[in-house]
């Protein structure tokens, strides 16, 4: 039906008479078609013409959307395929970004910064990031806009042992704290819980302890450590014992992960990031709707999901961070543009950005679906 990229009618039409022609015989009329599909067989009893043609229509419509090309779209993650992003690996599975009309790509980070490095550099279409390295970011004087709300839930928490009576985010003063680098979401966090008490790093020794972070708290080695949901997750299923959480989500809920692209690829692409928007929003649905879909799947698809049940518990926390009053209200991937102000001055307020950040101009929902 497409030889060398070009619709064939003339083959349309033969199908179409061959199907025409069965449905005569089914109906009981025997007057055979032209073996050559000429314009004779338009002329059969109880036939028409407009038969013949809506089944050549629907036959090309058919054609044509199988001939139809797939947009590629590439994402850079902030991680390698894990398992709390089954909703995007389980693409050859599920196909909610082919339905989109979209070939989906991923390439894997190292952290929100080196997904937006990837995606400047040109490796990727879309940043799968979070809002400290969007504010670094824009900092430095890259145009970039921020288009979709991943987890509007701050994920990031300080944990310290029972015994160590850290039960507030002002009792950390004077402690040592673990963070996975100095360049992470860990620090940066702990810096910005800090300053909702009145606290700076001064006022605390940070010890960088790496991303296994809780061996060191175990051994003595630093009184808490800051970490996420997940990370805690599987470090209580590994035998850590009783311990406090302090939420950073409890002095500013910032939100973990949302989608970022340049400004000229929000000028040029409004179309295609609906689409992406689109299927993206439909996967997340359908991890939170089938959390134990998902979690098979990923066995298969994350590069640590060889446990299904650890997969379970993983993507249910995924899924609580997926929503808040905003995208209840206003449906996922919607922002709260107050807090991502307020993270913006709170960067500027702790020395990590060097100049005040307008997030109204840089926020945008108009493309979400």
């Amino acid at each position: 039906m497409i030889a060398n990229g070009r619709f064939d009618l003339s083959h349309v039409l033969r199908k179409g008479l061959v199907i025409l022609a069965g449905a005569k015989r089914r109906a009981g009329i025997h007057q055979s078609l032209p073996s050559d599909g000429s314009r004779d067989a338009l002329r059969a009893p109880g036939m028409t013409a407009r038969v013949v043609a809506g089944v050549a229509a629907s036959l090309f419509a058919m054609s044509s959307a199988q001939a139809q090309p797939l947009d590629k779209v590439t994402v850079a993650g902030w991680s390698q395929p894990i398992s709390e992003i089954t909703n995007l690996l389980a693409e050859p599975d599920k196909g909610f970004f082919k339905a989109k009309g979209i070939d989906l790509g991923y390439v894997p980070g190292s952290g929100g910064g080196s997904a937006i490095q990837n995606m400047l550099t040109g490796q990727a279409d879309i940043a799968f990031t979070d809002p400290a390295a969007l504010y670094l970011a824009l900092d430095k004087g890259e145009k970039l806009v921020a288009i979709y709300n991943i987890y509007p839930q701050n994920v990031f928490n300080v944990v310290a042992p029972k015994a160590k009576g850290i039960r507030t985010a002002a009792d950390l003063k004077g402690k040592r704290i673990g963070v996975y680098s100095l360049s992470s979401g860990t620090r940066q966090n702990l810096q910005v819980l800090l300053h909702q008490v009145g606290l700076t790093e001064k006022d605390v020794t940070v010890e960088v302890t790496g991303l296994l972070n809780f061996a060191p708290l175990i051994q003595g080695q630093v009184d808490a450590t800051a970490a996420t949901d997940t990370g805690l997750l599987v470090a209580k299923m590994k035998g850590l014992p009783e311990v406090d959480v302090i939420e950073v989500k409890d002095h500013l809920n910032l939100p973990s992960d949302i989608f970022v692209v340049t400004q000229a690829t929000y000028e040029a692409k409004k179309p295609l990031l609906k689409r992406f928007l689109a299927a993206y929003r439909d996967s997340a649905a359908w991890m939170i709707a089938k959390p134990e879909e998902a979690a098979k799947i990923a066995v298969t698809r994350a590069i640590n999901g060889r446990d299904e049940a650890l997969n379970l518990e993983i993507i249910k926390l995924r899924n609580i961070s997926t929503v808040s009053p905003t995208t209840t209200a206003k449906g996922l991937g919607h922002f709260d543009p107050e807090l991502m102000q307020k993270g913006a001055d709170t960067f500027h307020k702790l020395g990590l950005i060097g100049k005040p950040l307008d997030m109204g101009a840089v926020v945008k929902s108009d493309l979400i679906p």
